[in-house]
């Protein structure tokens, strides 16, 4: 809870990935995915109710082990690659009030394929949107120039053209303002935000920027990279 307002995680993770198959319970440095969300979760006080969403009975199993508590099945119409992560919030949102008999104020998303994710980045998350008032706060990642927008390109007929006309006035680097992307290690959205707004973003809508290195795995080399990152990290905190 956080100024009187109870806070209820949700683990979003479906059994069906394609691009690596079972990719939540996929082992980074020897633990599945899932399992460090729920390590996260249990060094924030904040947090008064962790689950995971899965239509996966394995995925569930090792989240409760890891003390993410599995006390529902993701229905079959909100299981495949193209559902958005609204809908699976607002089911869980209310699964979780039906099921407990209370209501949550806030909801965080904490996605298992962000696992460098640390639990000061969530209770940050938590701190932006309470202290500002705020609709929903996401955590993101500045985005290196070479990924500018305004640097996009695209290949049409085989033809070469700017993604945006705009990026043909750039000369150098310094012409480009800092954009920002998601880097999913927390959306904290109010309950008006989900039911009433019908968004994960709503209006008054912040950010967490985190600075050090955050990846959201897709491919092996994610994977590969990440794992690199947190002997990295683990190193250069044993040598400080």
């Amino acid at each position: 809870m956080i100024q009187g307002r109870r806070v209820l995680a949700v683990c979003p993770a479906r059994g069906g990935s394609k691009g690596i198959p079972m990719k939540n319970l996929r082992p980074i440095l020897g633990r599945p995915m899932v399992s460090r969300v729920g390590d996260v979760v249990r060094a924030v006080p904040a947090i008064d109710r962790a689950v995971i969403s899965t239509d996966h009975d394995g995925i569930a199993q090792v989240a409760e082990e890891a003390g993410l508590a599995a006390p529902f099945r993701r229905p079959e119409d909100l299981s495949g690659d193209r559902v958005a992560d609204l809908p699976v919030l607002i089911h869980a949102l209310q699964e979780m009030e039906r099921q407990d008999n209370v209501r949550y104020d806030i909801i965080l998303m904490l996605q298992p394929t962000s696992p460098l994710r640390r639990p000061e980045h969530v209770q940050d998350c938590l701190d932006r949107l309470v202290e500002g008032g705020l609709d929903s706060a996401w955590t993101v990642s500045e985005t290196d120039s070479k990924g500018h927008p305004l640097k996009q390109l695209t290949i049409k007929d085989g033809r070469l053209d700017y993604y945006d006309q705009a990026g043909r006035q750039i000369i150098a680097r310094q012409q480009l303002g800092t954009v920002y992307h998601r880097n999913g290690v927390c959306y904290a959205i109010t309950r008006e935000c989900l039911l009433e707004k019908n968004s994960i973003a709503g209006d008054a809508w912040g950010a967490v920027v985190i600075d050090e290195p955050m990846v959201s795995i897709d491919t092996e080399f994610d994977i590969a990279l990440v794992e690199f990152l947190m002997r990295y990290r683990d190193g250069a905190g044993s040598q400080g």
